[in-house]
C-alpha cells in the first residue's frame, strides 16, 4: 500500500491539481517542495505499497528532506500527517478550512519589508505593526507577488502623499485581485494609464462632489485650464465655490473668471466671494417678490450687482422687495424703484426703512380708500398722489372725506386730487370748513360716454367687491393656518426647496432628484398640516365667484366674461 492516500473528498481516477493550488501555492514554493506535493499527490491513487523513503530516494531528496516538506505543506494546509514514523499523509482539498491557522515567516517578506519601509519613508509615512501585519496577512491569503503588491504601495504613495493609508493600499490591492491581476506585469499593465495630474483632479473632483476614478477625457479640462494660463489653485477655489456639479460646470466658471482676467487664488477668492453675495441676493429678492429664479445669473448681472454696487445692502433690498410684492412687482419694476430712490440720494439702510415705512402707511391708506371708492389700482403713480396730499398737510380724515365724495365718479381718484386740490387754495384743513357745495361730485349732464363710463366703473367696483370676499377668505385660511407651527415650518421647507430645486437644476442637475423628493416631502407634510386643521390647500387661494375670469369680468385673452354681460 502506498504511503499517502485520498481523504473520502476526492473521487478523481486521475491525477488533477487544483487551479488553487497553482494560482496561489505553486508561485511562492521551491522547486522540491512542488515535486514533493505533485509526486505524493500522484502516490494517492496507487494500490502497490510504496513508503516515502522509497519515494525520497526517487526524487532524489533526502528522507528528513521529504518530511519536513510535507511539514511546510501542513502549515498550508494542503495535507495532514496522519503518521510521521512511517511517513503518512493525507492530502486535503486546496480550499479546506481543516488545519492550523498558518504562522508567517519573517524570512519570506525581508526584502519585501524593506522595499516597502523605502515607500514609506518616501511619503513620510509610518504604518503601525498591526498594519504591517494586515498586508503580510493579505499577501499570504492573496496569490499576488510582492513585487505587484509593492506596485500598488508606490501608486498609492504617490497619490495620496503623507495621507497614505493601509486601508487605501489593501483596497486598491483587493481590486487588483478582482481583476486577476497577481503579476508585476499585470499591475503594471493597470497603472499605465496613471496621470501625472490624477491627484490634482481627483482632489478637484472631491471638491465637486464627484465619487469615481478620473477619466482620460476629464484631464483635458485640467490641461486647458492650466493651459489658458489659470493657476492650480484657482481651479480648487472656483471647485470649492461651486461645491457640488460637473467638470462643464466648472469649466463655464473658470471661463467666466479667465473673462475677467482673473487668473490667480487671491483675486478668485474676492470675486467668487462676492459673485456669491450677488447670487444669494437674487435668490432672496426673487423669493420676496414670489419670482421663480432658475438661473440666476442674468438677474445678478443686469440687476443684483448693480444694486449692491450703488451700496445698497441684503436687508434693504429685502425691504424694498417686500413693498414691490404689494405692487405686484417683478425685477424689472424693482430695478425702476431702485433707480428713484438712487436719484433722490436713499441709499443707507436707514433712508431706505424710512422710504418703505412711508410707503407702507400710503398703501394702508389706499386700500381704506379702495373701500370707499371700489376699484382703484395699487400703483407708483396712486401712492406718489397720496405722498403729495399728505404733503399738502391733509391728514387722513381729510382725504378719506374727499374719497367719500369721489365715491360716485368715474375717475374718483382724478376727482379726490381734484377736492383735495381746491380745499387746499381755499386753506381747508379739516372736514367741519368745507363748504355745502363740494359734499359731492355735481350731477351735471352727461354724454353717453361718461354715462358708459359710470356704469363702467359701477361694475369694476361690483367685482372689486367679489375679489375682496374671496381674497379675504383666503387670507383668513391662511392665518388660521399659520396659527400652527407644524404648518408654519413645512410651509417654509416647500419655499426653500422650490428655491434650491430652481438653483439645481441649473448648477447641480446631479442633486435635482434629492431636492425634488425633499420639497415632496415637505409638501406632504404642509397637507397633514392642513388636514389636522380642517383646511385643504385649495383653502389657502381665492375661490373666486367665476372661476373663469377670476372675478375680474375679463377673460385672458381680453373678450369680455359671460358673468360680465350678465352683472
Amino acid at each position: 500500500m502506498s504511503f499517502c492516500t485520498y481523504s473520502g473528498e476526492f473521487r478523481n481516477m486521475f491525477t488533477s491539481v487544483e487551479n488553487q493550488f497553482i494560482v496561489k501555492y505553486l508561485p511562492q514554493a521551491d522547486g522540491d517542495a512542488v515535486r514533493v506535493y505533485l509526486y505524493g499527490l500522484y502516490m494517492c491513487q496507487c494500490a502497490e505499497d510504496f513508503d516515502g523513503e522509497s519515494a525520497a530516494k526517487l526524487l532524489g531528496i533526502p528522507y528528513e528532506k521529504l518530511k519536513e516538506i510535507f511539514a511546510f505543506w501542513e502549515e498550508c494546509d494542503l495535507v495532514h500527517i496522519l503518521s510521521r514514523d512511517p511517513l503518512f499523509v493525507e492530502y486535503l482539498p486546496v480550499n479546506s478550512a481543516v488545519g492550523k491557522p498558518k504562522t508567517i515567516r519573517p524570512e519570506k517578506y525581508a526584502e519585501f519589508n524593506r522595499t516597502f519601509y523605502k515607500i514609506l519613508q518616501r511619503a513620510g509615512k509610518e504604518f503601525k505593526p498591526y498594519e504591517m501585519q494586515r498586508i503580510l496577512e493579505f499577501l499570504e491569503k492573496q496569490p499576488m507577488e510582492q513585487t505587484a503588491f509593492l506596485l500598488v504601495a508606490e501608486y498609492c504613495a504617490k497619490k495620496d502623499g503623507n495621507k497614505l493609508s493601509c486601508n487605501h493600499i489593501l483596497n486598491k490591492a483587493q481590486e487588483l485581485c478582482r481583476e486577476r491581476r497577481y503579476t508585476y506585469e499585470q499591475a503594471e499593465e493597470y497603472f499605465s494609464d496613471f496621470n501625472e495630474h490624477e491627484k490634482e483632479l481627483s482632489h478637484i473632483f472631491a471638491l465637486l462632489g464627484i465619487y469615481k476614478k478620473p477619466q482620460e477625457s476629464d484631464y483635458a479640462y485640467l490641461e486647458k485650464w492650466l493651459k489658458g494660463g489659470t493657476e492650480l489653485k484657482t481651479v480648487y477655489a472656483a471647485a470649492e465655490y461651486l461645491k457640488k456639479g460637473t467638470l462643464g460646470g466648472l469649466d463655464l466658471l473658470i471661463a467666466e473668471l479667465t473673462d475677467k482676467g482673473i487668473t490667480t487664488e487671491a483675486p478668485a477668492r474676492e470675486y467668487l466671494a462676492r459673485r456669491a453675495e450677488v447670487t444669494d441676493a437674487v435668490y432672496k429678492v426673487a423669493r420676496k417678490l414670489g419670482v421663480k429664479v432658475q438661473n440666476p445669473r442674468p438677474y445678478a448681472d443686469e440687476y443684483a450687482e448693480k444694486w449692491l454696487e450703488r451700496g445698497y445692502d441684503t436687508e434693504s433690498l429685502l425691504l424694498l422687495a417686500g413693498l414691490g410684492l404689494k405692487l405686484g412687482y417683478g425685477f424689472p419694476e424693482l430695478d425702476g424703484l431702485l433707480d428713484e430712490l438712487y436719484r433722490d440720494g436713499i441709499v443707507d439702510p436707514a433712508g431706505v426703512k424710512a422710504y418703505c415705512a412711508a410707503r407702507d402707511r400710503e398703501l394702508r391708506l389706499l386700500q381704506r380708500i379702495q373701500e370707499v371708492c371700489g376699484v382703484i389700482r395699487k400703483t407708483q403713480s396712486a401712492l406718489d398722489m397720496i405722498a403729495a396730499w399728505r404733503g399738502w398737510n391733509f391728514t387722513e380724515e381729510m382725504i378719506l372725506e374727499a374719497a367719500r365724495r369721489s365715491a360716485n365718479a368715474g375717475a374718483p381718484l382724478a376727482y379726490m386730487n381734484k377736492l383735495l386740490s381746491e380745499w387746499k387754495r381755499a386753506g381747508i384743513l379739516s372736514p367741519d370748513l368745507i363748504p355745502e357745495k363740494t359734499a359731492a361730485p355735481r350731477s351735471e349732464y352727461k354724454n353717453e360716454a361718461a354715462i358708459a363710463a359710470d356704469v363702467r366703473s359701477e361694475r369694476e367696483r361690483y367685482y372689486a367687491r367679489l375679489q375682496e370676499k374671496a381674497i379675504a377668505r383666503a387670507d383668513n385660511a391662511r392665518k388660521k393656518a399659520e396659527t400652527d407651527e407644524d404648518f408654519k415650518s413645512a410651509d417654509a421647507a416647500c419655499r426653500n426647496e422650490e428655491i434650491e430645486l430652481a438653483r439645481a437644476e441649473v448648477f447641480s442637475p446631479d442633486e435635482a432628484e434629492n431636492v425634488r423628493r425633499r420639497l415632496e416631502r415637505a409638501r406632504h407634510d404642509r397637507a397633514e398640516a392642513l388636514r389636522r386643521l380642517g383646511l385643504t390647500e385649495e383653502d389657502l387661494a381665492p375661490k373666486f365667484a367665476c372661476p373663469k375670469c377670476s372675478d375680474t369680468g375679463f377673460l385672458p385673452n381680453g373678450k369680455m366674461c359671460d358673468c360680465y354681460k350678465k352683472a
